[in-house]
């Protein structure tokens, strides 16, 4: 999907730019510079060309003096409300038009022409849709386009989309890793195309092997270790950790940081892909009929919490169940004291920032990270903030 958005800045300000070039010091013939404005405005003075947003005003070639003699730039008068702006005798007007504050705006130019590309293994649901909310909000923020793709957990259609992005001219490509093995040959040929690369919620361990300039996500050891403290201060000893994906090493993590810290044992099942809703609950259920000593569920997404409900009701089983990741239903099962808690990663960080870092280095050379990844989590939803939590999920942006 793409988004492209123009953003308006007073004309005002272009005029005085134009002002403090033509008075600006004692010496009449020395070059001045002034610092761009923050709307992607170039001004210098000194007969430099100065534009805001598309509009060309020119000083170079008109004489400006404070004796009685005009200066002109377009020939037309510039006025700031209803006052005209002089200097000593001298009559400055700028562009052609008259420019008034307010009222009248420029269209930023800066960056319209840029094209990114995130390229994900998410779906379309409820935690990647808030990841392309994400991304389409950046694009409106800095007018410029951002095509986002999904590959539904398919390592070879990823890489297919790495390659066309590439062939199209890919400004800047950002990525997610949940299979390095499977995307990194397609991952390593988007900076040998010398395109900027990043990677985001999958892929903290991988990044730097493959060239990219950082990564944005949480660490999921950290956020499983996290999960680990909570179950102790809920007394259990034997949980099932529960994945919805097969080779996703970032799920893995979570249930790996889990064992680390959680004082009793755990036990890491794929459980079927959210696709398939059925198949997860019964999977759940299967395996706590078999061990009787399974006392609580730690499912890895946002799903598998819900399915571990149903499942536990068919089992005659009651325990404590978590989970990742931030669902409208899951927030309703928080609340309602079905769910103790929720890992929370924001993934709404992860499609805004790399589409920001893409467009600060391909406009200002700006690079972050400075070779260490930019964490957006683990934070935690529970009992306590489910309810601010709620309506910020119902707006598509938690």
């Amino acid at each position: 999907m793409t988004t492209k958005l123009g953003r308006t800045v007073g004309a005002a300000a272009a005029l005085t730019l134009v002002l403090a070039a033509c008075t600006g010091g004692d010496d009449d013939n020395a070059d001045t510079t002034s610092a761009p404005a923050t709307s992607g405005a170039a001004t210098t003075g000194g007969g430099a060309e100065t534009t805001a947003g598309g509009s060309e005003a020119t000083t170079g070639g008109s004489e400006a003096t404070t004796g009685g003699s005009e200066a002109t730039t377009g020939g037309s008068e510039a006025t700031t409300g209803d006052t005209e702006a002089t200097t000593g005798d001298t009559e400055a007007t700028t562009g052609g038009s008259e420019a008034t504050t307010p009222g009248d705006t420029v269209e930023v130019v800066q960056g319209e022409d840029l094209v990114f590309h995130v390229i994900t293994h998410g779906d379309d649901g409820v935690f990647w849709s808030v990841v392309q909310t994400a991304t389409e909000a950046a694009a409106a923020d800095y007018g410029v386009t951002v095509n986002y793709i999904g590959s539904n957990n398919d390592a070879e259609a990823q890489s297919q989309a790495i390659e066309a992005a590439i062939a199209e001219g890919s400004d800047g490509i950002a990525i997610s890793l949940a299979d390095p093995e499977g995307v990194s040959a397609a991952a390593q040929a988007v900076v040998e195309a010398g395109i900027p690369l990043y990677t985001l919620n999958s892929g903290l361990n991988n990044w730097q092997d493959l060239g990219a300039i950082t990564h944005v996500g949480q660490d999921e050891i950290v956020a499983g270790q996290g999960a680990g403290e909570r179950f102790n201060e809920l007394g259990v000893t034997k949980i099932l950790c529960g994945r919805q994906e097969q080779t996703n090493v970032a799920l893995e993590e979570r249930c790996e940081g889990l064992a680390e810290t959680f004082e009793g044992e755990v036990v890491s099942e794929f459980i079927g892909l959210d696709a398939d809703p059925t198949e997860q609950e019964n999977q759940i259920a299967a395996l706590l009929q078999a061990d009787p000593a399974i006392d609580a569920f730690m499912g890895t997404g946002p799903n598998l919490p819900l399915r571990a409900i149903a499942a536990a009701q068919s089992a005659g089983r009651e325990l404590p169940i978590a989970g990742f990741d931030i669902s409208p239903d899951l927030i309703t099962a928080i609340n309602e004291g079905t769910v103790q808690f929720t890992v929370d990663q924001q993934q709404y960080l992860q499609g805004y920032l790399p589409v920001v870092l893409m467009y600060l280095q391909a406009t200002n050379l700006n690079t972050a990270g400075g070779g260490l990844p930019i964490l957006t989590g683990p934070g935690f939803v529970d009992a306590e903030n489910a309810e601010g939590v709620a309506a910020l999920v119902d707006a598509g942006t938690r």
